[in-house]
């Protein structure tokens, strides 16, 4: 079973900048894309970024392209989203998630991952 776990979310005022932290369990880390997507109240789970397995790909939702930067450690089964000039618009509860397949391609999709983090909550001030 992977768990993956979240942190590093809080109260940011606007044009701020947050680092968001996904600690896995397992021994397969460095097999499989991560994402991360986030959900506001009353809206749907969007995509927002994406690496592969390998770090060598990223892939990124319009709204927050350069101003978010997805990587990962495979020595410490970790991956990162540095979030800078963050927006008001940019609050939601941010979710990890690791692909279902090993190797697969970057993807938007959140039914193309299977396993899930608890979420931590990202707010932003005006």
């Amino acid at each position: 079973q992977v768990q993956l776990v979240e942190s590093g979310g809080g109260l940011v005022q606007a044009g701020g900048s947050l680092r968001l932290s996904c600690a896995a369990s397992g021994r397969t880390f460095s097999n499989y894309g991560m994402g991360w997507f986030r959900q506001a109240p009353g809206k749907e789970r969007e995509f927002v970024a994406t690496i592969t397995w390998s770090g060598g790909s990223t892939t990124y939702a319009d709204s927050v392209k350069g101003r978010f930067t997805i990587s990962r450690d495979n020595a410490r089964n970790t991956v990162y989203l540095q979030m800078n000039s963050l927006k008001p618009e940019d609050a939601a509860v941010y979710y990890c998630a690791r692909a279902s397949l090993m190797y697969n391609d970057p993807s938007r999709r959140s039914g193309d991952y299977n396993y899930w983090g608890q979420g931590t909550q990202v707010t932003v001030s005006s």
